[in-house]
């Protein structure tokens, strides 16, 4: 199997079970989609990734809705989108997307946790050249078959695919630039993605001890939790 769907497969069993910020950072997504092209996911095709990657965290309808009209009302919040880097404990490298309506409260916040459990922040674009930025689908394997979707989307952009016998899903994989093109390819052929996303695999994962992943994890855990965290990316093994 390829590298990056075994970091995804780590990083998801990591990253992903945080349930109780799982929804507002989805609502934050959709709102953020709704206010920039329009309520329309048809005419939108920003929230309809947005609206997909809340469905494929079983975010209820009703959030979906509410998080929509959110961004149609008069007092909707202006929310800027920022990324911050930095070091974490025993040197982890860590990447941080947020999404903000107060910059200067996120990025005072996300200072802290890099101090109080690591070694501080570094400037911004100072670890692009040690992450790959990959678009990424997740697609049911009953929908196609691997290898002549492997064929058809070559010529859109296709990096990669793998079979993921045990979640039963397709997982499609190409450079971030071509996020469009190979949405636009999976709609033409009536597939719609259980899940769309762009995300940062570590060019040269590291393996740390233990004890060292004990102490890295709670740093993570507290980004996490933070509402203004979208998501967070390691070179982590």
């Amino acid at each position: 199997m390829g590298r990056a769907f075994e970091y995804r497969k780590a990083a998801k069993m990591k990253r992903w079970g945080q349930m109780s910020t799982l929804f507002p950072k989805l609502a934050k997504a959709i709102t953020i989609a709704a206010k920039e092209g329009g309520a329309d996911p048809e005419m939108n095709s920003k929230l309809r990734t947005a609206i997909i990657n809340a469905k494929a965290g079983n975010m209820p309808k009703d959030n979906i809705e509410r998080a929509i009209k959110r961004a149609e009302g008069k007092d909707a919040a202006e929310y800027t989108e920022v990324v911050y880097e930095g070091k974490g404990p025993h040197g982890v490298l860590v990447v941080v997307e947020c999404a903000t309506d107060n910059t200067t409260r996120t990025v005072a916040n996300v200072k802290y946790y890099f101090s109080k459990f690591g070694n501080g922040m570094v400037p911004t674009g100072s670890l692009d050249f040690l992450f790959e930025r990959k678009a990424v689908f997740e697609i049911a394997k009953d929908e196609t078959d691997p290898e002549e979707l492997e064929l058809e989307l070559i010529d859109f952009g296709l990096e990669e695919i793998e079979v993921d016998e045990e979640e039963n899903l397709i997982l499609i994989y190409g450079d971030y630039t071509n996020f469009g093109s190979l949405s636009k390819a999976l709609e033409d052929k009536e597939i719609e993605p259980k899940k769309a996303t762009l995300e940062r695999f570590p060019t040269s994962p590291q393996e740390f001890s233990d004890e060292q992943k004990e102490e890295i994890e709670k740093m993570l855990n507290k980004l996490d939790e933070d509402d203004d965290v979208q998501a967070v990316y390691t070179n982590l093994a």
